[in-house]
């Protein structure tokens, strides 16, 4: 797969219409909030864990995980369950106010999106400097501390991973954090090319900005497809995904917790 350097790879000739998407949809004290409304459920979310969707004139439905298509457009949670409640409610044409076409296998169109774009940003990270690839220089960035997240090839050999995966876990003990998440839902073929090599089985993404963004990239992925392999033998074994969840994000809740608190007491 090659990195994807500009929308219309993904979603060509999106024309724009007149309204845009209301993205504010709360405000406290003047301050307004990144958040927004899920179409399929109601929830107001953080974008972090969000699909934007864009609405074209013809009455198209295009997934734009670049937040970036013109045109009226509306937000879903990252995940099938949530695709597939939305299509089953018709939540496209409510969100859109008008008659949408959802295309078969939306929900794995949209996931197959979402895997260009971890895979480009795996060669972006690779390009920057902040990827470490093979099985000694992944062993030497763990033991150093400085990993933000680990790929493993989904047909590699337990063995290197485990080896990889008990050091990553005794670090991170020692540091008192949570071990890196992990990313092996990509064939060695996958990430090789990724690296203009054959094969590649053991990548590291060390700690900074990339993997941050890697890691918000993984958590919508993760309502799409299985991040480790259901059929990885030692799967028990490594760490459970923990979602990304920004600062802000984190402000927001707590926030808006106070707020209604105070309301009670009111």
């Amino acid at each position: 797969m090659s990195q994807i350097d500009d929308i219309s790879s993904i979603a060509p000739d999106v024309p724009a219409i007149e309204s845009d998407d209301e993205f504010v949809v709360g405000r406290s004290h003047g301050h307004k909030t990144r958040e927004r409304k899920d179409i399929a459920s109601g929830e107001i979310m953080d974008p972090d864990r969000m699909i934007r969707l864009a609405f074209s004139q013809d009455g198209d439905v295009v997934p734009d995980v670049f937040e970036k298509l013109p045109g009226r457009g509306a937000w879903i949670e990252a995940s099938r369950a949530s695709v597939e409640t939305a299509i089953r409610t018709n939540a496209f044409t409510r969100a859109a106010k008008r008659k949408i076409n959802v295309p078969d296998g939306f929900a794995d169109l949209i996931a197959q999106i979402l895997s260009r774009r971890v895979l480009a940003m795996i060669g972006m990270a690779n390009r920057a400097g902040a990827l470490e690839s093979g099985f000694d220089k992944v062993r030497s960035v763990t033991q150093s501390g400085m990993v933000g997240l680990r790929i493993e090839a989904s047909d590699g050999a337990e063995d290197g991973r485990s080896k990889i995966r008990v050091i990553a876990k005794a670090i991170a003990n020692e540091l008192e954090e949570n071990t890196a998440p992990v990313l092996a839902c990509f064939t060695s073929e996958q990430l090789g090319h990724v690296l203009g090599r054959e094969h590649m089985v053991h990548l590291a993404v060390r700690k900074g900005r990339l993997a941050r963004s890697l890691h918000v990239e993984m958590t919508k992925l993760a309502g799409f497809v299985a991040l480790v392999p259901d059929d990885w033998p030692d799967k028990e074994h490594e760490p459970e995904f923990v979602p990304f969840v920004s600062r802000k994000a984190l402000r927001e809740q707590a926030r808006r917790e106070a707020e209604i608190a105070q309301d009670v007491h009111e």
